[in-house]
């Protein structure tokens, strides 16, 4: 094996800073969009056995998809980091 040399190691350390940005992102979306699912599911669940409420429903349902979102905002600013600071 050639030795290795601090243009192979920049690629290294390049292609490792890639991938973790990748993964942050990718894991950091699977749980909110897990979340959101379970949100939207309860939602239409609840105005499917009382119409009445759907005002209310609806409106608990969208602040609970935000604080979900924020999660993966987090998750998306955290790649980021990786990418231009790190």
């Amino acid at each position: 094996m050639p030795p290795m040399t601090a243009e192979t190691f920049a690629a290294i350390a390049v292609s490792i800073k890639l991938l973790g940005a990748g993964m942050a992102v990718g894991l950091g979306a699977i749980g909110p969009g897990i979340g959101i699912g379970l949100v939207v599911l309860g939602a239409i669940q609840a105005i499917g056995r009382n119409p009445e409420v759907q005002g209310q429903v609806q409106t608990i349902m969208f602040i609970g998809i935000a604080f979900a979102e924020a999660n993966v905002i987090y998750a998306l600013v955290v790649s980021f980091i990786l990418l231009f600071v790190v």
